[in-house]
């Protein structure tokens, strides 16, 4: 395959794409859960001479009734993952120029339009000009960042050469209700699982802060070393939201960092309205969310702000004499910010995208979402033996039936009917359905489908 076999297929792939798009609606949700069998129809090895294009696009074909269709507009599974048409142009652009962009002599456009759009981000969400920060692939790597600055921190950075080893135990705080992100960060930070404090929540699921400034005092007194805190904004069992302000103060009052995860609900805050649920989010110093989940911006999306890069680039910046640009010692190079080496132009389709459907399309867009999840909650309260389990939060909320048996039953019967896609999690030791709104393309009509199919569908 050539650039001019490439020009071609681009086309059939953009139509391919189209029909695709077309008729999602007409697709199951979800795929068959039948572990092996698409493996099973693959040959074992790579063949040895080149095959015809015809023949790899309709293996590619063949493979679909594998895909759970994550662009459906009856996802309501776990959080979306949107890929608005601007987001996939511009992916596309950024592929066909696959730059490298580690550091910024190596492509200038790609670090300089990832500063501008962190710009923009953290004005459309209603931040303080003085943050600043980079764009990750998840939210699972760019807590994993904050995590490992916080230890080195708490270490005056000694951690970094000379290990853990001779320290006292380090200590991180978070509520149970923050994602099993803020866990494996903990782990793979070498702070270790034991080592994270999970501080009891209110009635409301926000952190005690008493209880955090209990717990970081107890733990001083037994010798540990405290070295941050990290709190839930939007988190993903049910929408729980810390008190910032108050959990911040505390965190401060005792000299930790604060790192916020609003990886989902992040992105509704470019409507003021929501900004409540996250008061005093202001003076964290970092911040988390992904416009991949709600903004349309085509996954991977994480973009962190910062208040102080500084601490950040000390813990995972490493500049040997092949990566400097002689004469801009002072250049910002953001793989410095994270941690790998190599960077996508990720921040392209951020650009298309804001500028394709500007603020207030956006705005209108999340709204919606939280404005149809309203009805559609309301409508699937009122069905016989529904018990509605935890307030709504922005576009999220959960429900069950009597008890655990028949509320997995039910889940399980909607999701192989395959007209929506829920899921479930766990809320005050039972399970529950989660049911989120937020798809990109879809409608009033795609999300009141829930509750009819429901209806059917009860026992």
């Amino acid at each position: 395959m050539d650039h001019d076999d490439l020009r071609h297929w681009s086309k059939r792939a953009a139509d391919w794409a189209h029909d695709y798009h077309s008729t999602l609606r007409d697709r199951p949700v979800r795929a068959p859960l039948t572990p092996g069998k698409i493996a099973a129809h693959l040959p074992d090895q790579a063949p040895d001479s080149a095959e015809d294009m015809e023949t790899v696009f309709a293996d590619f074909e063949a493979i679909l009734p594998g895909i759970t269709h994550w662009q459906h507009p009856r996802f309501f599974a776990y959080f979306p993952a949107n890929a608005s048409p601007a987001s996939m142009l511009a992916e596309q652009l950024a592929n066909a120029i696959a730059a490298q962009g580690m550091i910024w002599q190596t492509s200038p456009a790609v670090t300089e339009v990832e500063q501008v759009m962190i710009r923009w981000l953290a004005r459309a969400l209603g931040l303080p000009d003085d943050f600043t920060g980079t764009i990750h692939d998840s939210a699972t790597t760019t807590t994993l960042s904050a995590v490992l600055t916080m230890r080195e921190k708490a270490l005056d950075w000694q951690g970094l050469a000379g290990g853990l080893s001779g320290h006292p135990r380090l200590r991180l705080y978070a509520s149970a209700e923050t994602h099993s992100s803020v866990d494996k960060a903990a782990r793979l930070s070498g702070i270790g699982q034991d080592n994270l404090v999970k501080i009891p929540t209110d009635r409301s699921l926000s952190m005690k802060p008493g209880a955090l400034a209990g717990a970081i005092a107890a733990d001083r007194a037994a010798g540990y070393l405290p070295a941050g805190v990290i709190l839930c904004a939007g988190g993903t069992s049910v929408g729980a939201f810390d008190r910032m302000a108050d959990c911040i103060g505390v965190a401060h009052a005792n000299g930790l960092p604060v790192h916020v995860d609003a990886a989902w609900a992040g992105s509704a805050m470019i409507c003021p309205e929501f900004r409540h649920l996250w008061r005093g989010v202001e003076a964290a110093d970092s911040i988390v969310f992904n416009p991949h989940k709600w903004l349309g911006a085509q996954f991977d999306c994480a973009v962190q702000f910062l208040r102080d890069p500084t601490p950040q680039v000390k813990t995972l910046g490493l500049r040997p004499s092949y990566l400097e640009t002689a004469g801009r010692e002072d250049i910002v190079n953001f793989n410095e910010w994270t941690v790998p080496l190599g960077r996508r132009f990720r921040a392209l389709k951020l650009w298309f995208t804001l500028r394709a459907y500007g603020l207030e399309g956006l705005r209108n867009r999340i709204r919606n979402h939280v404005a149809w999840a309203t009805e559609a909650r309301a409508a699937i309260g009122a069905l016989p033996g529904v018990t509605l389990t935890s307030d709504q939060r922005l576009s999220l909320f959960t429900f069950a039936l009597g008890n655990d048996a028949e509320t997995e039953a039910l889940l399980s019967r909607i999701n192989d009917d395959g007209r929506i896609y829920l899921t479930q999690t766990r809320h005050r030791g039972r399970l529950v359905i989660r049911m989120q709104v937020g798809q990109f393309d879809g409608t009033r009509d795609d999300v009141m489908t829930a509750p009819k199919v429901i209806a059917e569908l009860l026992p």
